[in-house]
């Protein structure tokens, strides 16, 4: 359940508004309304992208390459999948079912769970303009979607693209939540051991927290295992530089802002449980499945909001001023992807070489320039001179 620790009362006041002066005009715009065409909008998006990527050229499996995974890293993978994929079912019976078994309404929590799991779709968006982060390919994908999204610019092609391990990252995005959850905690034991302690505080302290927690988990978990690795961290902002798993430590502060950014919204809620998206909620009229999908569109869309604003726009800075790959990466045809190494003509992005554009030339391993089929180098047309 939503913690209530730290109550207002604009809701109440509201409430006791529109007693006195009647109900307000269905046509009022309302934060919630304006928070759910949002929503609406970015989740229709979402749907259209994974249509066409689904029914397209693009959905098809990117192999491992030559390059065999050592044992512990498959067995680690394949175990945490596996509880990831059990633990699913297990999270939406806790969040969703249960609590409308007991109460007959979906919680804050349950939103919640639904709506991160839904930024899955955003998870490749930080190669968008050049690739910096991989997955694993030895883990099961078909490609992704990121050739489908209007206007990427980073190479990819069927079989050879952003790869998606969908049993893994698919459901595991809904284990944000406990995340979340573990975030509410510290802001709530924050209060209890500094009672005076102020929003800005309070905010700061789960900022901090988020950043330690991902460094935890990413840093020294997710990463050794060998999930995904950022091989284009500027190194000397990284920990473990020059391994596969090195850390940038600008990730943290990206991702800490994403799940400090859910935490407050959970944490700092109205004395009826609700979050600042859910202002004028009781002014939707048409029912309880309207009024519940409103509410539920204005939370995915703030939650999409913190994952955008907060890692996706920066993380394309880092991507376009990256370092070279380091070699224990390059060795490793599964963290490759297809779209570079030595089995393609393709070397891996690098600071030495031009960005290439979706239709523009690039650079192969023999320092010379390929254009794409059809494509002519543009003339040097003479300049106009005075006699």
């Amino acid at each position: 359940m939503s913690d209530l620790s730290h109550k207002k009362t604009p809701a109440l006041t509201e409430s006791l508004s529109e007693a006195s002066l009647g109900t307000r005009p269905q046509s009022k715009i309302t934060a919630v309304r304006i928070w759910a065409a949002v929503g609406a909008a970015i989740l229709a998006f979402q749907l259209y992208v994974w249509i066409r990527w689904i029914t397209g050229p693009n959905f098809e499996r990117v192999p491992q390459g030559p390059t065999e995974p050592p044992t512990f890293m498959k067995a680690i993978l394949f175990t945490w999948t596996a509880v990831i994929i059990v633990g699913l079912p297990i999270a939406i019976w806790w969040f969703i079912i249960r609590p409308w078994r007991r109460e007959r309404r979906i919680t804050l929590d349950g939103m919640l769970l639904i709506a991160c799991g839904l930024l899955f779709f955003q998870d490749p968006l930080l190669n968008y303009f050049n690739t910096w982060s991989t997955y694993n390919t030895w883990m099961w994908n078909r490609g992704s979607w990121v050739q489908d999204i209007p206007g990427w610019v980073s190479f990819g092609k069927p079989g050879a693209m952003m790869a998606e391990p969908f049993l893994m990252n698919a459901p595991g995005y809904c284990f944000v939540l406990l995340c979340t959850m573990l975030g509410c905690w510290v802001m709530r034991k924050t209060k209890q051991r500094w009672p005076n302690i102020n929003t800005i505080g309070l905010i700061g302290v789960v900022v901090a927290w988020t950043f330690f927690f991902d460094l935890v988990i990413e840093g020294l978990f997710l990463m050794p295992m060998g999930l995904f690795t950022y091989p284009g961290a500027i190194q000397a902002l990284s920990i473990n530089a020059g391994t596969y798993y090195q850390w940038p430590l600008y990730e943290g502060l990206m991702w800490g802002g994403v799940q400090a950014g859910l935490c407050c919204m959970r944490y700092f809620t109205d004395d009826r449980g609700r979050t600042f998206v859910e202002r004028g909620l009781d002014q939707v009229r048409g029912g309880f499945v309207k009024q519940q999908s409103t509410r539920f569109l204005a939370i995915f869309a703030a939650c999409s909001a913190f994952f955008f604003v907060f890692y996706n726009i920066p993380a394309q800075f880092f991507a376009m001023h990256q370092d070279p790959w380091p070699e224990d990466v390059l060795k490793r045809s599964y963290f490759l992807m297809g779209i570079c190494g030595e089995d393609t003509d393709r070397p891996c992005p690098d600071p030495a070489l031009p960005m290439p554009l979706t239709n523009s030339g690039y650079i192969n391993h023999d320092g010379q320039l390929v254009l794409p089929e059809g494509v002519e180098l543009p003339k040097n047309v003479p300049l106009e001179r005075g006699k």
